[in-house]
């Protein structure tokens, strides 16, 4: 059984639709990267997972309807929002006693251990801690929670470099699991992409892209094409062309390796670049480029 298991999803705002007819299906023990641009329908559809807002066609949230058994859900199921709301007036030693006292999955000890690798102090409120530690504490809370399913939006916004590389690391070493899912969204596509096994592209509420990440290093190359052979590449039908210093950078969907190497140096193209080629469109060359 999946995780979670969407068909024609479907959520409209009066006349404006954020979610239009997504079907997806995430298995347990993936790490799934949902990408794509601001009013793409991200926020939405993580939403109407969450159980948050009522929706039209059928979702299965381990197994059940999440905005009918949002209550039951919630046990096995942990979310970090883009921004972290705690209660200012509340020491950090308030809110490890508060979320051990509602929460029958929470780990004490694991939450300390986060907290242990931060400057926070046990005796200081929220009020007192500074935007990027107030998200740390949020973090420690949150992570330490046994949960079955875990949705990120945007979980490291306004942490400094050296705490999101911290974080991603204590995900997988000290949470992730192949009983658990994850879900996570974000705008810094390249702190991910080592974490990830599958990654979804959405796109004006549809989802445009949807691959593991093994299909995805066998299935989409990017060339830096030499000059001389810059038209043979055109010639192969890119589905994206940039330049950088000069030389021609190509995307290709499916076209064999051994076929582009002899036309320039050959890399399975990032997660953001392959992002760009299919949201921005093919870039056609400029006219009169050289060949």
């Amino acid at each position: 059984m999946a995780t979670i298991e969407a068909r024609g999803l479907r959520k409209a705002y009066g006349r404006t639709i954020a979610v239009d007819g997504v079907d997806l299906a995430i298995e347990e023990g993936h790490i799934v990267g949902l990408i794509g641009p601001n009013g793409a329908g991200k926020s939405t559809a993580l939403n109407a997972i969450l159980g948050l807002t009522a929706h039209q066609g059928e979702l299965k949230v381990l197994g059940a309807d999440p905005w009918t058994a949002r209550d039951k859900l919630m046990a096995d199921v942990s979310f970090i929002a883009d921004v972290a709301v705690l209660p200012r007036w509340m020491r950090v030693s308030q809110a490890l006693d508060y979320v051990a006292g509602v929460h029958p999955r929470f780990d004490r000890a694991k939450a300390e251990a986060f907290l242990a690798k931060t400057v926070i102090k046990r005796t200081s409120r929220v009020r007192e801690l500074s935007k990027g530690m107030v998200t740390q504490l949020h973090l420690a809370l949150v992570m330490a929670i046994d949960a079955r399913l875990l949705v990120l939006d945007e979980p490291t916004l306004g942490l400094d470099l050296l705490y999101r590389k911290q974080f991603y690391d204590s995900l997988l070493n000290d949470y992730f699991d192949k009983s658990r899912t994850i879900v996570v969204t974000t705008h810094q596509v390249e702190e991910v992409e080592h974490i990830l096994t599958d990654v979804m592209f959405i796109d004006k509420g549809r989802i445009v892209l949807s691959s593991s990440m093994e299909d995805f290093e066998t299935r989409w190359a990017e060339l830096m094409a030499a000059p001389e052979h810059l038209a043979a590449a055109r010639a192969l039908g890119p589905i994206h062309e940039r330049q950088v210093f000069g030389r021609g950078i190509l995307i290709f969907d499916g076209v064999d390796r051994a076929t582009l190497a002899p036309l320039g140096d050959v890399r399975t193209p990032s997660i953001a670049d392959l992002f760009v080629a299919v949201i921005g469109g093919a870039a056609a060359p400029a006219q009169g480029a050289a060949a």
